[in-house]
């Protein structure tokens, strides 16, 4: 994705006939008369949006910053869900399973919710498919996690990392699950088991982002991509944390927030090969949830219990060429 300030070579043919070209998106090229003008994002920052009507944090989100899901989360009542249409959140269907430290994929007509912590310190497999208006059962989850990744949509969605409570301790994943629309089968593992860790991408390139190994040891910096078979590594985070959250594709992937340990408003945004430091979230917090894509983001939720949603936008600048 070309930014203010990049390099722009270009080459070819060109038709100088006159055109009324559309600048209000980037990544247009046009001539107005006296020479090549080039339109491309420029810095983006983060501005405050309409507040979820039940602050929360432990939720999952999917969607775009113009159609969001915001649901389940550590509230008085972990089934609500809330849809966002770029200004303000209105509530949907609930979840037939209130639970918290969940994942969540697809869009405000198509969502996918999975995992997550119903009781105790054990984590579920449960997975509900969201129509726009509620929600009914998927299938289940191999294994039982909260905490967890996500990415995809709701009929090639992808669940990754998290843990759960057995046999007295705590086991962390780095197993891989893939939904094809009614049941999920395995994946190739992650390099690192990890948990509270951030998901993107889609089913065949996926983006598993920070969060804490299994040793406890850190708060991991690193970034592996997931081609719809394996994974690999990536580069890795400018600050490595846990409890962030994620949006965007494997090449151009948004995070933003989390902790190390406390809680950060930084933002980062991946190309594909490497993180760059981007806009501040006003609010620093952690245990969010995130939606949208690198240029147009959303973030909402928090701890301890926030409302505040905000949006991500880069702005679209002209350059004379």
């Amino acid at each position: 994705m070309a930014r203010l300030g990049e390099g722009l070579n270009i080459t070819g043919s060109f038709s100088l006939a006159a055109t009324t070209e559309n600048t209000s998106s980037a990544g247009n090229l046009w001539f107005d008369g006296t020479g090549f003008q080039y339109s491309t994002y420029g810095t983006a920052t983060w501005s405050t949006g309409g507040s979820l009507i039940t602050g929360r944090y432990f939720l999952a989100g999917a969607g775009t910053q113009d159609a969001g899901l915001a649901f389940g989360g550590a509230t008085g009542n972990g089934a609500c869900t809330e849809e966002y249409d770029g200004s303000s959140w209105t509530a949907g269907g609930v979840l037939a399973t209130a639970r918290y430290r969940l994942a969540g994929a697809g869009t405000q007509t198509a969502g996918l919710a999975f995992g997550g912590k119903v009781s105790g310190p054990y984590g579920c497999t449960c997975t509900e498919e969201y129509d726009g208006s509620s929600w009914t059962a998927g299938g289940a989850l191999a294994t039982a996690r909260q905490q967890l990744a996500g990415a995809g949509t709701q009929d090639a969605g992808l669940a990754f990392g998290g843990y759960t409570f057995s046999g007295g301790s705590f086991t962390t994943f780095s197993c891989t699950e893939e939904y094809d629309g009614s049941s999920w089968s395995a994946g190739g593992a992650l390099i690192n088991a990890m948990k509270r860790l951030a998901g993107a991408g889609t089913q065949n390139a996926g983006l598993a982002i920070g969060g804490i190994p299994a040793s406890n040891a850190f708060f991991a910096a690193c970034t592996e991509e997931y081609d719809g078979s394996s994974w690999s590594a990536g580069g890795a985070l400018i600050t490595g944390r846990q409890e962030l959250a994620g949006a965007g594709t494997q090449n151009a992937g948004l995070t933003f927030g989390g902790s190390a340990p406390v809680q950060l408003s930084c933002t980062e945004e991946y190309d594909g090969t490497s993180w760059a430091t981007g806009g501040a979230l006003i609010t620093a917090r952690q245990y969010l949830a995130g939606a949208g894509t690198q240029t147009a983001g959303l973030a909402f939720g928090g701890n301890p219990g926030n409302a505040c949603t905000e949006e991500y936008t880069a702005a679209i600048v002209t350059c004379t060429l």
